[in-house]
């Protein structure tokens, strides 16, 4: 039986963050990156992750449009999305439709409770 990795598109702007996170998250993830709200937009699309992870500050759309995107659409509202950021912006991830919000920096482990949280939620949610 084969295990495949879930998908996790990792939407940051930052190269250090983005570093830090594939550091913290690539032995249990397969990733994908986008360094900008519609590239990330665009990379859902194309390669449906299991989740997203958004920093709030993106170029071309922010963090918060892409996440109203992603849940006003049929066919992505399903994918949790998870604010990882510096912005004290709780309160505007939740009106997005975020799934989860975390401050930078976060503990590794508590990066990866959120994820697998969130993941075990959506797979019982979707019947699989």
């Amino acid at each position: 039986m084969t295990h495949t990795r879930p998908l996790i598109l990792i939407a940051e702007r930052d190269p250090f963050m983005r570093n830090v996170l594939t550091r913290t998250l690539q032995e249990h993830f397969e990733l994908a990156f986008a360094e900008n709200g519609a590239a990330a937009l665009d990379q859902v699309k194309a390669c449906s992750p299991a989740l997203v992870i958004l920093e709030a500050m993106l170029p071309t759309l922010d963090g918060f449009q892409v996440c109203q995107q992603l849940k006003a659409d049929p066919a992505t509202r399903h994918i949790p999305v998870v604010f990882y950021t510096l912005l004290l912006a709780e309160k505007q991830a939740a009106q997005a439709g975020a799934d989860a919000f975390l401050l930078k920096p976060q503990r590794k482990e508590t990066l990866l409770e959120t994820i697998n949280r969130l993941l075990d939620t959506s797979t019982a949610g979707q019947g699989g």
